[in-house]
């Protein structure tokens, strides 16, 4: 890794813990606080909105990265003005909510933009072949890129887990399936979280809020496709890592959609969820998500970028027992008077 992209994400790191720590101190000043309600994993009032941190130190960052060379300039643009426009909306739904309609078409836009300015969804490794989808696969990349900034909202329920996540995703699928361009913004964008989780590390002391979470989400699934331009295994190999929480969001949505409830509607019916409470802890939980991403999903991966021919069905076989454990675990299951409903 070179000493100028080091150099870079420390400042990063540096950047996002510094504004982390003054959106604190505005926040408790003028009562920006998340207060908990029946829906809640938390149990005191907590300030919020320290995910703006991140998006700030990222885009700066890039800017930097752009300005030497070392991430191109179209993928600046995909990032930030997509990126941007989905932390914003989020930042208004913090302060008050914004319907559900002006959000989604606010992430279908971004995602377009997105897609634009890569020029499509990357060919993707199947087997043997290299595939181009064309058109339709245009369609998959926007309709992907909007589960996965949304399902990085919904698996930011509980202290460290989201930013933890993110760092582990961002970091591995920059370093082993990312081009120069893709791999040098992933490492700045996981510097940033960094710095902001040394503040939401369990006891958090700040959330991240959907200005965050929509930008962190929205931020990985654009680095993943502009990783395939480089390696058709990149969308892979950036899906076994975020496997956990691409099963639990994906699971947990599929449960209640079948039940016939507003998805869209706050809840606490996630895999994460049901264990912070059974074990009462927010720590054992995001340090369990940790070890799984390490010792299961890290090694499958690997083993994909080693073996193309065989990255899609490494996929399927790392997810396929996560889905087990969420389904154990309880992703979905109905609420009622505190208890499981099955």
């Amino acid at each position: 890794m070179r000493l100028e992209l080091v150099i870079v994400a420390v400042g990063a790191l540096l950047a996002s813990a510094l504004i982390t720590g003054l959106i604190l101190r505005y926040a408790l000043r003028h009562g920006v606080l998340d207060v908990p309600n029946e829906r809640s994993s938390h149990r005191t009032p907590t300030p919020r909105g320290g995910g703006v941190a991140i998006v700030v130190a990222t885009s700066l960052a890039l800017g930097v990265l752009v300005w030497r060379g070392a991430v191109r300039s179209d993928l600046l643009v995909a990032l930030a003005g997509g990126g941007v426009a989905v932390a914003l909306v989020g930042l208004m739904d913090d302060r008050r909510r914004v319907s559900a309609g002006v959000r989604l078409a606010v992430h279908v836009a971004a995602a377009v933009w997105a897609i634009l300015w890569l020029g499509g969804l990357p060919p993707l490794q199947l087997g043997g072949q290299v595939v181009a989808l064309g058109w339709p696969g245009r369609v998959l990349a926007v309709l992907g890129i909007v589960w996965v900034l949304n399902l990085f909202n919904f698996m930011d329920g509980i202290d460290g887990i989201a930013a933890s996540e993110a760092t582990f995703v961002a970091w591995c699928g920059g370093l082993l399936a990312a081009g120069v361009s893709a791999g040098s913004a992933a490492i700045v964008l996981g510097a940033a979280c960094v710095g902001f989780l040394g503040w939401n590390w369990p006891p958090a002391r700040i959330f991240m809020g959907d200005a965050g979470s929509g930008y962190i989400g929205y931020s990985i699934a654009v680095l993943a496709l502009a990783a395939a331009r480089s390696n058709p295994v990149a969308i892979w190999v950036w899906l076994i890592l975020g496997g956990v929480f691409f099963v639990d969001a994906t699971v947990t949505l599929l449960r209640r959609l079948r039940r016939g409830e507003r998805v869209h509607q706050a809840h606490r019916a996630h895999a994460y969820q049901w264990l912070a409470r059974r074990w009462g802890s927010h720590l054992r939980v995001t340090l369990i998500v940790l070890l799984a991403d390490f010792l299961w999903l890290l090694p499958c991966a690997g083993f994909a970028v080693r073996h193309p021919p065989y990255a899609a069905l490494t996929a399927v076989i790392a997810l396929v027992p996560l889905v087990a454990l969420a389904l154990l675990a309880g992703a979905g299951r109905a609420e009622a008077l505190g208890r499981a409903r099955p």
